[in-house]
């Protein structure tokens, strides 16, 4: 049985008042009043908090005081008056109101989880994985570790890439995730810096600090503008290691990139060039992209 004959739109809060009940919730045959904590009252069916919530199941077998069917007590939530509207639009089958925030996502879920309805955290499962909250990665992945959502953590990590987790003002939020579900994003974040130094001092990469010959005339190189490019990469991939400012742009238009590209052999009688910028790119390219990409 529906709760309410018409289903409002976002609308004001006092205009979804009807002599302090929610407009959508204050059929009079409904035997339940719920209140929240703003004081606004939602009147709805048992049978629909008592089907849907394990919480509300296990109330209702518990002997009840008795009360007028007309006048049936009111049960006080903790909850205001926004997020209870979204829990019980939910669990009733109507229409929901848009989820903007990750503060409504918090509050839905502690709510849901709170009355045990599982109804609901399904619904915002689906709904963190849309705009406008797929474009929080780290309070999405917040919300996927808590909730044990697996494959939403994971997509939730790979966009973190192109963040700098370290900055202050991630801090609050990573403060959020328990100690395991930190740990994994930060390493993934360290392998990727690291997978590329590692790479990047093996063949056919110049490796080590010694001088070494010009592979034409064996003139001593000391191959400073390779080492200062190479530095400059890993430090770009330490702060965003997705690795896109480094293949798009840094590798063509960074002064050490310039640089190193433009080196030559110092004999004058040989003057190669002493790296292979086309092959160089690819090599570092095909690094990037086999490195972790999910926690």
């Amino acid at each position: 049985m529906m709760e309410t004959e018409s289903v409002p739109g976002m609308m004001a809060l006092a205009n979804m008042m009807n002599g302090g009940f929610h407009t959508a919730f204050s059929s009079p045959d409904a035997d339940v009043i719920l209140g929240s904590k703003d004081h606004v009252l939602f009147r709805i069916h048992s049978w629909t908090l008592k089907t849907t919530s394990g919480w509300f199941r296990s109330l209702f077998s518990m002997p009840q005081r008795s009360s007028s069917p007309n006048h049936p007590e009111t049960i006080n939530l903790d909850e205001d008056s926004h997020t209870l509207e979204s829990l019980l639009l939910m669990i009733c089958g109507l229409p929901i109101n848009p989820i903007t925030s990750y503060d409504e996502v918090d509050a839905l879920l502690f709510a849901a989880e709170k009355y045990d309805m599982p109804g609901p955290v399904s619904l915002v499962r689906v709904l963190i994985m849309t705009p406008p909250l797929l474009g929080q990665p780290l309070r999405l992945y917040v919300a996927a570790t808590r909730c044990g959502w697996e494959e939403e953590a994971k997509h939730a990590s790979a966009q973190s890439l192109a963040l700098n987790i370290y900055a202050p003002e991630h801090q609050p939020i990573l403060r959020k995730l328990h100690t395991g579900a930190v740990l994994d994003l930060l390493n993934l974040h360290r392998d990727r810096r690291e997978g590329i130094r590692k790479r990047l001092d093996e063949q056919p990469f110049v490796t080590g600090t010694t001088m070494l010959s010009c592979p034409r005339c064996r003139c001593k190189i000391d191959h400073h503008t390779w080492r200062e490019l190479k530095y400059r990469v890993v430090m770009e991939m330490d702060v965003r290691p997705l690795g896109d400012t480094v293949v798009d742009v840094g590798l063509t238009d960074w002064p050490e990139a310039i640089a190193c590209w433009d080196a030559k052999c110092p004999n004058a009688e040989c003057t190669c060039l002493l790296y292979d910028k086309v092959e160089s790119l690819r090599l570092i390219r095909d690094c990037i992209n086999s490195l972790p990409k999910t926690t």
